[in-house]
């Protein structure tokens, strides 16, 4: 068993699947006294730090954000509950969430009820199990906070680095840099902090992507780890910057969404779309992918785990393109009706969904067009789209 485990061990770090041609871990073992290359381990106090930000953010939403909550005026109750139904629980938790006209009609009979009854009881059950918008905005407060403190953070120490004016910095000396303080505490906070949005989901109310976002922070956590390990953390660290840049006006429109203040919703959803289609479409493949396929091939050259990189930031540019577009599609729906059609990436509100179902009911109700928390429409509908938060 032992056997086996050194060969595993010694075939994931193949030092020709990581390294440069003629580099081994032992030149990176021991650097001139002062200098340390990155290494695995040190990726270990991500954990630890993931934890300590778990429990800062409990706190801080708790107290500053539900502060913040009540004097807007976002009340922390939820809606109307289900009533108690042992015979309606047991179809709802094992057999269906949303039942079809053959389901509600063996159950209008089995229960003697009206069909609008018992789809409003399937509506109201559904909703329980919904983030209220004071939870929601607790969320967005939490990440808005976090991703400007660390996106301030990293701009400032990449505005001292060389490699943020000149990319060619990045593969200089390659892979003999080292890892200074700054960019160390850079990626280690990042990690942590996609580490505790992992911990999050499973005290979080559970959501409909929960397995696309599970998935989402596995991914990201594996593409930080992978950079950081075969020493690409300098253009790592770019990637970070450039993602960061956009992230925290999303959450900032979704503040002023949940606090029904329109207009600055629609604006600072321009805003985003703008600061969005600059990072994601001109500067990430001009400048940072540039430098990954172009730079470095002529400055170190291509192997495995170079080529493994740079496949994952095609890959997160093909997704940067379908996210593009599908804001761009809802700002030009915007625009020109002054609706918003239903954003299939969100998890739906539950006043949406009541608006939405009513039509079932028998009220006239375009399925096609879907409106804000507070009735009003805009581009705020698009700002519910939670996926866009971790496009990072």
């Amino acid at each position: 068993m032992a056997a086996l485990s050194a060969s595993l061990c010694a075939w994931f770090w193949d030092e020709r699947f990581w390294l440069p041609h003629n580099v081994t871990w032992a030149d990176l073992a021991d650097p001139a006294p002062g200098v340390e290359y990155p290494k695995a381990g040190h990726l270990l106090a991500a954990l630890p730090l993931a934890l300590v930000i778990f429990a800062v953010r409990i706190i801080f939403e708790r107290f500053i954000a539900s502060a913040c909550a009540r004097n807007l005026h976002i009340q922390a109750g939820v809606g109307r509950r289900a009533h108690p139904n042992r015979v309606l629980e047991k179809v709802f938790t094992s057999i269906t969430k949303n039942p079809d006209s053959r389901h509600l009609d063996g159950l209008s009979k089995q229960l003697d009820w009206e069909v609008r009854k018992v789809q409003r009881w399937f509506r109201h059950r559904r909703n329980q199990d919904k983030p209220s918008t004071h939870t929601k905005f607790r969320e967005s407060m939490w990440r808005f906070s976090f991703y400007v403190g660390i996106f301030t953070y990293g701009f400032q120490f990449l505005w001292q680095s060389p490699w943020m004016w000149d990319t060619r910095h990045c593969w200089y000396g390659y892979p003999y840099q080292a890892m200074t303080p700054g960019l160390y505490y850079y990626y280690v906070t990042e990690l942590a902090f996609y580490w505790s949005l992992m911990f999050s989901q499973f005290t979080d109310i559970k959501r409909k992507d929960f397995l696309i976002m599970f998935i989402h922070h596995l991914a990201t956590v594996g593409l930080i780890s992978f950079s950081y390990v075969n020493n690409m953390a300098r253009v790592g660290s770019l990637v970070l910057c450039v993602h960061d840049a956009s992230d925290f006006l999303l959450e900032a429109a979704k503040l002023a969404n949940y606090a029904k203040y329109q207009r600055l919703c629609d604006f600072l959803f321009i805003v985003f779309s703008v600061a969005f289609f600059t990072t994601r479409l001109v500067i990430f493949p001009i400048w940072i992918l540039n430098s990954t396929m172009f730079e470095s091939w002529d400055i170190v050259g291509p192997f495995p785990s170079w080529w493994v990189f740079n496949g994952l930031l095609l890959v997160l540019q093909v997704l940067h393109v379908i996210w593009s577009y599908l804001i761009s599609r809802i700002a030009i729906k915007a625009m020109l009706r002054g609706k918003v059609c239903n954003d299939v990436r969100s998890d739906i509100e539950s006043s949406s969904e009541e608006e939405s179902e009513a039509a079932t009911d028998g009220l006239k109700t375009s399925p096609l067009t879907l409106k804000g928390e507070n009735g009003t429409n805009g581009h705020c509908a698009a700002v519910k789209a939670r996926t866009l938060n971790h496009s990072s």
